[in-house]
């Protein structure tokens, strides 16, 4: 792993928490818009906001893990049901220098894989029978690798994050946009014109908030990908081999059926659009080809083994 590569994380780092810092904002000036339009105070609506973020937060923090894997209808395995799959493990966790995380299985022919866990103490790395079938060894490393990536960026909490600053905006601008059918339907007649303007904001924003902090959790994962790609090529030293992954998982037509909408960005590539090409503010992931390319110029750019 050389210099530029250490520069390169730094710099996605400092962009990831841009992001985060921006949506933190959102969130908390949404519930101070909704707080004001719906009667009470700016302060009450962010300290509304702050509430119910802080709530998800904590549910994520001691179960987001276990919710996500049982969704996907992971299971754990062990060294006797499958050797191998822990050996690689295992070798990816010793050259990323974390501590080896439990490993799961989700049984589908779909090709994917994610990590999920707050620290690296706490961390699970889930494939399905899929990828683990049509992956050679080494490609199955490139994968692993990635997932390390995740794990050891701390991405795997960046996202749930994420997911937590997303869910807060979507269960505020609910319950805005439900409180107003009470309020107003049927009633006498509302404020005045200033209050009117108050109310035709709210509900703008009530409206358009979820879309704007889903773009943003998106804008994150894209930029998460793009670095989990290139720390785990420069662990297993074979970019190729990550590349030849995404290519079978691009050409694969089985989606994952266990995965939705509030997961699909935790996965290696996205389980809904496989072969995701476009580069749009509303992927998950970036192109495919496009990680495929620059994995492929890092062919000829290995860094030279240390002693």
């Amino acid at each position: 792993m050389d210099l530029g590569l250490f520069d390169h994380i730094d710099r996605n780092r400092r962009r990831s928490v841009v992001l985060i810092v921006v949506a933190v904002t959102f969130l908390i000036g949404l519930g101070a818009v909704l707080g004001r339009a719906s009667g009470t105070t700016p302060w009450g609506g962010m300290a509304g906001a702050a509430v119910i973020g802080l709530v998800l937060a904590l549910v994520s923090w001691f179960q987001g893990s276990s919710i996500v894997l049982a969704t996907a209808g992971a299971e754990e395995v062990s060294r006797d049901e499958d050797p191998e799959l822990v050996n690689v493990v295992e070798e990816m966790a010793i050259a990323s220098g974390l501590p080896k995380p439990k490993v799961y299985m989700i049984e589908t022919p779909a090709m994917n894989a994610f990590a999920a866990g707050m620290n690296p103490k706490e961390a699970c790395v889930a494939v399905t029978r899929g990828l683990r079938q049509k992956l050679t060894r080494e490609e199955l490393q490139g994968v692993v690798a990635h997932e390390m990536a995740h794990i050891g960026n701390y991405d795997t909490r960046v996202m749930v994050l994420m997911a937590v600053i997303v869910g807060s905006v979507a269960i505020l601008s609910d319950w805005y946009l439900r409180s107003m059918r009470f309020r107003h339907s049927g009633r006498g007649k509302g404020g005045g014109k200033g209050e009117g303007i108050v109310i035709l904001i709210a509900i703008l924003c009530a409206i358009l908030a979820p879309l704007f902090a889903m773009l943003i959790q998106f804008a994150v994962s894209r930029q998460r990908e793009y670095l989990a790609d290139a720390t785990g090529a420069a662990m297993t030293r074979n970019p190729g081999a990550l590349a030849d992954a995404l290519e079978k998982l691009g050409g694969s037509g089985a989606k994952l059926d266990t995965a939705n909408r509030g997961t699909q960005h935790m996965y290696i590539v996205n389980p809904f659009h496989l072969h995701q090409n476009w580069n749009t503010p509303f992927a998950s992931h970036p192109p495919i080809d496009e990680r495929i390319r620059r994995l492929r110029a890092l062919e000829g750019k290995r860094a030279p083994r240390t002693a």
